[in-house]
């Protein structure tokens, strides 16, 4: 193998950013001939151990053909979006599906995620109030998901990965605390008492299905 195939590839930032819902990411993807892996988990809750979660991310990848699968996620920097570096030195593709909010509040994008899809949406995600299901960006992503993996994650995590299993499609979920530290400076801010459990909201929904 030649030096330039070993070099993983640059990370330069979106090279395409749309704007659409469900349906229209829909139709972007059938043209990619590819199956969609999405990797759900904490964003501005951060991770206790960032090292455990880039192992488990790194297993569940190595499982898939990059030529044959496209690794998505919210497309922010944050958290879980740690995973597009590690998903492009595997010669993966990537897309981040995300509200709106993200670009209204100038929240940053991944660097190495390719195609970014903002849903119009008035929340972050997860279950709209008073029973009305899912909101435009948990739908479009439990929609154009053909599998799922949750390591760790708060509420809309646990919506999107409890609505995929509805749906029937392949969820696995593997454990993993919140970043202690920052969990601990949130309530403090928030005037709420010291938080003694880490695990996340998904960890309460979701047992463990990770294969052996």
């Amino acid at each position: 193998m030649s030096n330039a195939a070993a070099t993983p590839l640059a990370c330069k930032g979106p090279a395409h950013i749309h704007t659409g819902d469900a349906a229209t990411i829909a139709r972007h993807l059938k043209a990619t001939g590819k199956q969609v892996l999405t990797f759900e988990g904490y964003s501005g809750a951060g991770y206790q151990d960032p090292d455990a979660l880039m192992r488990e991310a790194s297993r569940i990848l190595d499982r898939h053909d990059p030529a044959r699968t496209l690794i998505n996620s919210g497309g922010t920097a944050e958290g879980m979006g740690q995973i597009y570096a590690l998903a492009k030195e595997k010669r993966f593709n990537t897309l981040g599906i995300v509200s709106s909010l993200a670009r209204q509040e100038r929240v940053p994008l991944s660097p190495c995620v390719d195609t970014v899809f903002f849903v119009p949406d008035r929340t972050w995600g997860g279950e709209l109030p008073q029973g009305k299901g899912l909101s435009p960006t948990s739908s479009a992503i439990v929609r154009n998901s053909d599998a799922l993996v949750g390591i760790g994650g708060g509420e809309i995590a646990r919506d999107e990965l409890l609505a995929a299993r509805r749906a029937g499609k392949p969820v696995t979920f593997i454990p993993a605390d919140m970043n202690h530290k920052l969990a601990r400076e949130k309530a403090r801010l928030k005037g709420l008492p010291e938080p003694k459990e880490f695990g996340g909201a998904a960890a309460a929904a979701l047992v463990e299905t990770v294969a052996k």
